[in-house]
């Protein structure tokens, strides 16, 4: 099952006190899915900024109790800080990383947002993607006045909380107010110059960045400022949105940079905004020599970059989701001022927990191995699904070859779409590789169930049920993604480069071995089923694909040898 994840980033009113800070940092810890990644206390502004992600219901969870013991611990009454703030939990921002959209987000967001008012009393604005109104978007409108105007602020029709009291209690002279919303994404990320000129990375920053520069008259930089008609300056906008920039100079590298935050990735893709920078700089006689990203970034900001560089080069994007990246980081010159790995810089690669190394992570005689051991799992649901990630992955390859082929070049995009569509079979047999080993354990849970009671035994009786007909879908699952693999190994066989044509042979010889082994998975579980007619329609199912799996592959093998 594809996981949705989410990240939380809440900022607490607490940064000098780290045993204050550690207490409500162990409540995030102790939510099963939820993984702490960053804790930033700040003195100066006396506020910390935490990081966690997971998927959305825990980390909800993980936030409610943070908010919960920062109400506990923390007095408004006696905090001071340089940041703006209104309560305990100042915000608590809610991110989508993967699979999820901002509207889902927004729902989650919502959600905390009435538990902690409902539950905790603590007065709650929601803001950005989860605000019911458009005058809440804006954290700054919502925060205005701060915690000192809250008193007044909070009993008005205007600035009636979305959730919690309205009326400025004892309980919330203490906690303050809390703003949860849903934004997206924020990316931090410097450019490096080939110049020592802060002026130079000024300019760049201000051509590039929403806001742009001030209108003067003559001469841009001492020119005399533009009024309208209403006495206010008027601004040149720049050519990206959602993004903010500065020029500065870095002692460490001996360089300026640009420096930019790009608040909106829908909007300005990392990729864009690096492309648009390296034209003004060059525009401007400078050169970007490389880019370095501050903090964490999701992997589609990788995945989405890489995709791009090589399209721009007119070369097949059905790679590996590693090589797509290595693509990112040369493009981006990510590794240019100090080495760049993924593994510490990709939120989902931080989210692994170092458990059970999945079946599809071993080396090929470690897999081996371990199917060969006495233990009953993996078994061939596991192995077909395997044979068929390898159909599917030849197709690819014969896909990626004919794409690069001298002479075909105006053919690359319709090889590469081929080759994409290889790659989303293969990662979903793999997926099914270790799906059909839980799938045989979750019966073994069930048969491992207290057996005593009469409520007992139903209650074994009905997980061991369940665990049995999702053992039966399972392998049918891999025998339809399979099926479905033929038609790019076909094609290729057909129309891909003619000296892998063999390779396109054994694709579909695999295929085929993949969808009958598959069935023998089905059969044999569907007998456990005490639900015949369900168990009967499965069968059928089966058999069907079967068949078709037997065709194509006929079909495939009678084209190889005239090629």
């Amino acid at each position: 099952m594809i996981k949705q994840i989410i990240e939380c980033v809440p900022n607490f009113s607490e940064g000098r006190n780290m045993d204050v800070i550690k207490q409500i940092t162990d409540e995030i810890e102790k939510v099963q899915g939820v993984k702490l990644l960053n804790v930033d206390p700040g003195a100066a502004t006396n506020r910390t900024v935490v990081t966690f992600v997971g998927e959305p219901e825990p980390v909800c969870e993980a936030a409610f109790l943070a908010i919960k013991k920062a109400g506990e611990l923390i007095d408004m009454r006696q905090h001071h800080g340089e940041h703006p703030r209104m309560g305990a939990t100042d915000v608590c921002p809610l991110i989508p990383i993967a699979n999820i959209d901002m509207q889902q987000t927004a729902e989650y967001a919502r959600g905390l947002a009435q538990r902690v008012g409902s539950e905790l009393g603590i007065p709650v604005y929601c803001y950005e993607s989860a605000a019911y109104t458009p005058g809440r978007k804006n954290l700054a409108h919502c925060r205005a006045g701060e915690y000192e105007g809250l008193a007044k602020k909070i009993g008005t029709t205007e600035w009636k909380p979305d959730f919690g009291p309205n009326d400025f209690s004892e309980s919330v002279a203490r906690t303050g107010a809390t703003a949860v919303g849903a934004r997206d994404f924020l990316v931090a990320i410097n450019y490096n110059l080939n110049t020592t000129s802060v002026r130079r990375a000024n300019a760049i920053a201000f051509d590039v960045r929403e806001k742009g520069r001030k209108k003067r008259e003559g001469d841009p930089i001492t020119g005399k400022a533009v009024f309208d008609a209403n006495g206010r300056e008027v601004w040149i906008p720049g050519t990206l949105k959602a993004c903010k920039a500065i020029g500065w100079f870095i002692e460490e590298y001996g360089i300026a940079q640009v420096s930019m935050n790009v608040t909106d990735i829908s909007q300005t893709p990392v990729h864009i905004a690096f492309d648009e920078v390296v034209a003004k700089a060059a525009a401007r006689g400078v050169r970007v020599t490389g880019s370095e990203i501050v903090g964490l970034i999701p992997k589609k900001v990788l995945i989405e970059a890489g995709t791009y560089f090589l399209k721009k080069q007119q070369r097949s994007c059905g790679i590996s989701e590693s090589e797509i990246i290595k693509i990112a980081v040369k493009s981006m010159g990510l590794d240019d001022l100090k080495p760049f790995d993924p593994k510490e810089k990709v939120i989902e690669y931080l989210m692994d927990d170092g458990g059970t190394t999945p079946l599809i992570d071993m080396s090929c005689s470690a897999f081996a191995l371990e199917t060969a051991s006495e233990s009953p799992a993996p078994g061939g649901g596991s192995i077909s699904a395997y044979i068929g990630a390898l159909g599917a992955a030849l197709g690819t390859m014969v896909a990626n070859l004919s794409s690069h082929k001298p002479g075909w070049d105006s053919r690359w995009e319709y090889f590469s779409q081929a080759a994409e569509e290889g790659q989303a079979l293969m990662k979903e047999l793999l997926f099914l590789v270790d799906e059909d080993t839980r799938s045989f354990n979750k019966i073994m849970d069930g048969f491992g169930m207290p057996n005593d009671t009469e409520a007992e035994k139903a209650a074994r009786t009905a997980a061991i049920q369940e665990a049995t007909l999702y053992a039966t879908q399972v392998p049918l699952r891999s025998m339809q993604v399979a099926c479905k693999a033929f038609d790019l190994v076909e094609l290729m066989a057909k129309e891909g480069n003619p000296n892998s044509v063999s390779d396109a042979g054994v694709g579909a010889l695999c295929l085929r071995s993949a969808v009958l082994g598959a069935d023998l998975n089905v059969q044999i579980n569907a007998v456990g089923l005490k639900d015949k007619e369900s168990a009967n329609k499965l069968r059928k199912e089966a058999q069907i694909l079967v068949a078709h799996a037997n065709e194509r592959e006929t079909a495939i093998l009678a084209v190889v040898p005239g090629k």
